[in-house]
C-alpha cells in the first residue's frame, strides 16, 4: 500500500537510555511546551520501547524512532536511524 493511502506514520527524535534489553531500546525522547497561565517553559520528557533488530544502538545514542505496529506489550515503536 501506497504511504498516501495508508496515512503518514509519526516520527520522533530522542536518546537511548537503556540498551540491557535484546533487541529492545529505551529512548527517552524530550519535548517542551510553554505554560497557558503563567508563560513559562516547561521541559518534559517520555519514555518509549523501540525494537532494535541487529542491538546497534547504544546508550547514549540519539536516534530517530517511528510509530509501528504493537510488536509486543510494550513495544509500539522501532528505531529507523541513528545519529552518533
Amino acid at each position: 500500500m501506497p504511504v498516501a493511502e495508508r496515512g503518514k506514520r509519526k516520527e520522533l527524535e530522542g536518546w537511548v537510555v537503556s540498551d540491557k534489553m535484546d533487541k529492545t531500546r529505551v529512548i527517552e525522547i524530550r519535548w517542551q511546551k510553554r505554560h497557558h497561565k503563567y508563560d513559562k517553559v516547561q521541559y518534559l520528557s517520555t519514555k518509549v520501547f523501540a525494537h532494535d533488530e541487529k542491538n546497534e544502538a547504544h546508550e547514549g545514542d540519539r536516534v530517530r524512532v517511528v510509530e509501528t505496529r504493537p510488536l509486543s506489550r510494550q513495544k509500539r515503536w522501532r528505531i529507523a536511524e541513528i545519529f552518533k
